[in-house]
Protein backbone atom coordinates (compact mmCIF):
# COMPACT_ATOMS: atom_id res chain seq x y z
CA UNK A 1 0.00 0.00 0.00
CA UNK A 2 3.27 2.35 0.23
CA UNK A 3 2.76 4.91 -2.52
CA UNK A 4 6.67 5.22 -3.32
CA UNK A 5 6.52 0.74 -3.55
CA UNK A 6 3.70 0.93 -6.05
CA UNK A 7 5.09 3.73 -8.35
CA UNK A 8 8.64 2.06 -8.91
CA UNK A 9 6.54 -1.19 -9.28
CA UNK A 10 4.41 0.70 -12.37
CA UNK A 11 7.82 2.06 -13.51
CA UNK A 12 9.79 -0.78 -13.57
CA UNK A 13 7.20 -3.84 -14.23
CA UNK A 14 4.19 -2.09 -16.16
CA UNK A 15 2.74 -5.25 -17.15
CA UNK A 16 2.66 -6.98 -13.48
CA UNK A 17 -0.40 -7.71 -11.94
CA UNK A 18 0.02 -5.63 -7.99
CA UNK A 19 -1.64 -7.75 -5.59
CA UNK A 20 -2.59 -6.35 -1.89
CA UNK A 21 -2.16 -9.14 -0.01
CA UNK A 22 -5.26 -10.64 2.36
CA UNK A 23 -2.80 -10.87 5.19
CA UNK A 24 -1.99 -7.19 5.19
CA UNK A 25 -5.50 -6.20 4.67
CA UNK A 26 -6.39 -8.11 7.99
CA UNK A 27 -3.70 -6.84 10.09
CA UNK A 28 -4.63 -3.28 8.68
CA UNK A 29 -8.33 -3.73 9.59
CA UNK A 30 -6.93 -5.83 13.32
CA UNK A 31 -4.87 -2.29 14.30
CA UNK A 32 -8.06 -0.17 13.59
CA UNK A 33 -10.20 -2.44 15.99
CA UNK A 34 -7.01 -2.33 18.46
CA UNK A 35 -7.17 0.99 18.35
CA UNK A 36 -10.77 1.32 18.98
CA UNK A 37 -10.66 -1.25 22.02
CA UNK A 38 -7.72 0.92 23.33
CA UNK A 39 -9.52 4.10 23.31
CA UNK A 40 -12.46 2.80 24.55
CA UNK A 41 -11.09 0.78 27.30
CA UNK A 42 -9.24 4.38 28.62
CA UNK A 43 -12.24 6.15 28.12
CA UNK A 44 -14.27 3.64 30.20
CA UNK A 45 -11.40 3.40 32.68
CA UNK A 46 -11.40 7.80 32.96
CA UNK A 47 -15.26 7.47 33.21
CA UNK A 48 -15.55 4.59 36.26
CA UNK A 49 -17.25 2.32 34.38
CA UNK A 50 -16.86 -1.32 34.70
CA UNK A 51 -13.64 -2.63 32.83
CA UNK A 52 -15.37 -4.60 30.64
CA UNK A 53 -12.34 -4.61 27.74
CA UNK A 54 -9.40 -5.35 29.70
CA UNK A 55 -7.74 -8.74 28.42
CA UNK A 56 -10.24 -8.62 25.63
CA UNK A 57 -7.85 -7.50 22.63
CA UNK A 58 -7.36 -11.20 21.23
CA UNK A 59 -10.81 -12.31 21.85
CA UNK A 60 -11.25 -9.35 19.43
CA UNK A 61 -8.88 -9.92 17.00
CA UNK A 62 -8.62 -13.32 15.85
CA UNK A 63 -10.29 -15.21 13.52
CA UNK A 64 -13.84 -17.12 15.76
CA UNK A 65 -12.34 -20.15 14.76
CA UNK A 66 -9.59 -19.85 16.13
CA UNK A 67 -10.55 -18.80 19.44
CA UNK A 68 -10.35 -21.05 22.86
CA UNK A 69 -13.16 -22.08 24.78
CA UNK A 70 -12.68 -19.03 27.29
CA UNK A 71 -12.40 -16.47 25.15
CA UNK A 72 -15.65 -17.57 23.13
CA UNK A 73 -17.38 -16.94 26.55
CA UNK A 74 -15.59 -13.58 26.80
CA UNK A 75 -17.15 -12.42 23.15
CA UNK A 76 -20.19 -13.96 24.46
CA UNK A 77 -20.03 -11.39 27.19
CA UNK A 78 -18.94 -8.46 25.05
CA UNK A 79 -21.03 -8.53 22.76
CA UNK A 80 -23.97 -7.83 24.98
CA UNK A 81 -22.71 -4.35 25.20
CA UNK A 82 -23.83 -1.81 23.03
CA UNK A 83 -19.81 -0.59 22.34
CA UNK A 84 -18.19 0.95 19.79
CA UNK A 85 -15.56 -1.88 20.29
CA UNK A 86 -18.29 -4.12 19.72
CA UNK A 87 -19.70 -2.41 16.74
CA UNK A 88 -16.26 -2.48 14.88
CA UNK A 89 -15.63 -6.44 15.80
CA UNK A 90 -18.86 -7.07 13.68
CA UNK A 91 -17.78 -4.82 10.90
CA UNK A 92 -14.72 -7.01 10.59
CA UNK A 93 -16.25 -10.51 11.01
CA UNK A 94 -19.10 -8.83 7.80
CA UNK A 95 -15.81 -8.15 6.31
CA UNK A 96 -14.21 -11.56 6.16
CA UNK A 97 -17.17 -12.47 3.66
CA UNK A 98 -15.24 -10.95 0.66
CA UNK A 99 -12.82 -13.43 0.86
CA UNK A 100 -15.85 -15.98 0.12
CA UNK A 101 -16.07 -14.05 -3.36
CA UNK A 102 -14.56 -15.33 -6.69
CA UNK A 103 -15.69 -13.06 -9.40
CA UNK A 104 -14.11 -9.36 -8.78
CA UNK A 105 -17.17 -7.67 -9.72
CA UNK A 106 -19.13 -9.29 -7.29
CA UNK A 107 -16.25 -8.75 -4.66
CA UNK A 108 -16.24 -5.36 -5.75
CA UNK A 109 -19.45 -4.75 -5.02
CA UNK A 110 -19.31 -6.07 -1.74
CA UNK A 111 -16.52 -3.89 -0.83
CA UNK A 112 -18.34 -0.61 -2.25
CA UNK A 113 -21.73 -1.42 0.33
CA UNK A 114 -19.14 -2.27 2.96
CA UNK A 115 -17.31 0.47 3.57
CA UNK A 116 -20.09 2.87 2.70
CA UNK A 117 -21.72 1.11 5.91
CA UNK A 118 -18.29 1.75 7.88
CA UNK A 119 -18.58 4.88 7.03
CA UNK A 120 -22.26 5.83 9.21
CA UNK A 121 -21.04 3.72 11.70
CA UNK A 122 -19.05 6.73 13.39
CA UNK A 123 -16.15 4.57 14.29
CA UNK A 124 -13.39 6.47 13.27
CA UNK A 125 -10.37 3.99 13.02
CA UNK A 126 -12.77 2.05 11.29
CA UNK A 127 -13.43 5.02 8.74
CA UNK A 128 -10.01 5.65 8.17
CA UNK A 129 -9.31 2.06 7.06
CA UNK A 130 -12.47 2.04 4.60
CA UNK A 131 -11.43 5.36 3.08
CA UNK A 132 -7.91 3.20 2.40
CA UNK A 133 -9.75 0.31 1.04
CA UNK A 134 -11.57 2.78 -1.21
CA UNK A 135 -8.39 4.36 -2.12
CA UNK A 136 -6.75 0.80 -3.10
CA UNK A 137 -10.17 -0.78 -4.20
CA UNK A 138 -8.35 -1.82 -7.74
CA UNK A 139 -5.45 -3.03 -5.86
CA UNK A 140 -7.92 -5.36 -3.85
CA UNK A 141 -9.88 -6.69 -6.70
CA UNK A 142 -6.43 -7.87 -8.14
CA UNK A 143 -6.70 -10.71 -5.67
CA UNK A 144 -9.76 -11.80 -7.09
CA UNK A 145 -8.19 -11.08 -11.34
CA UNK A 146 -5.38 -13.72 -9.95
CA UNK A 147 -8.39 -15.80 -8.66
CA UNK A 148 -6.21 -16.33 -4.61
CA UNK A 149 -3.69 -18.30 -6.31
CA UNK A 150 -0.58 -15.87 -5.73
CA UNK A 151 0.18 -14.94 -1.86
CA UNK A 152 3.38 -12.84 -0.30
CA UNK A 153 4.09 -14.99 2.44
CA UNK A 154 7.33 -16.32 0.67
CA UNK A 155 8.30 -12.56 0.20
CA UNK A 156 7.22 -11.72 3.94
CA UNK A 157 9.02 -14.93 5.22
CA UNK A 158 12.60 -13.70 3.20
CA UNK A 159 12.02 -10.18 4.48
CA UNK A 160 11.61 -11.14 7.98
CA UNK A 161 14.81 -13.43 7.78
CA UNK A 162 16.81 -10.50 6.12
CA UNK A 163 15.55 -8.28 8.94
CA UNK A 164 17.00 -10.77 11.59
CA UNK A 165 20.73 -11.31 10.17
CA UNK A 166 20.71 -7.62 9.64
CA UNK A 167 20.29 -7.36 13.62
CA UNK A 168 22.19 -9.96 13.84
CA UNK A 169 24.96 -8.04 11.95
CA UNK A 170 24.59 -5.20 13.60
CA UNK A 171 28.45 -3.54 14.06
CA UNK A 172 29.66 -4.99 11.05
CA UNK A 173 31.53 -1.99 9.81
CA UNK A 174 30.65 -2.38 5.94
CA UNK A 175 27.21 -3.01 3.74
CA UNK A 176 29.56 -5.77 1.84
CA UNK A 177 30.07 -7.86 5.22
CA UNK A 178 26.00 -7.76 5.80
CA UNK A 179 25.84 -8.76 2.05
CA UNK A 180 27.92 -11.73 2.85
CA UNK A 181 26.13 -12.50 5.82
CA UNK A 182 22.42 -12.23 3.81
CA UNK A 183 23.63 -14.06 1.10
CA UNK A 184 24.89 -16.79 3.58
CA UNK A 185 21.76 -16.97 5.54
CA UNK A 186 19.50 -16.68 2.82
CA UNK A 187 21.64 -18.74 -0.24
CA UNK A 188 22.47 -21.36 2.18
CA UNK A 189 25.99 -20.67 1.13
CA UNK A 190 28.90 -23.18 2.39
CA UNK A 191 30.79 -21.37 5.22
CA UNK A 192 34.17 -21.50 5.47
CA UNK A 193 35.47 -24.22 8.18
CA UNK A 194 36.38 -23.00 11.70
CA UNK A 195 40.01 -21.95 13.06
CA UNK A 196 39.41 -23.72 16.02
CA UNK A 197 37.93 -26.84 17.08
CA UNK A 198 35.49 -27.20 20.18
CA UNK A 199 34.94 -30.23 22.10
Amino acid sequence: MWKPYLEMIALHCPNALNILDRFHIVAKMNKAIDEVRAEEARRMRRDGYEPVLTKSRWCLLKRQENLTDKQRLRMRDLLQYNLRTVRAWLLKEEFQQLWDYISPVWAGKFLDQWCTQVMYSRVEPMKKFARTVRAHRELILNYFRARGQFSSGFVEGLNNKAKVIMRKAYGFKTFKATEIALYHALGKLPESPSTHTFF
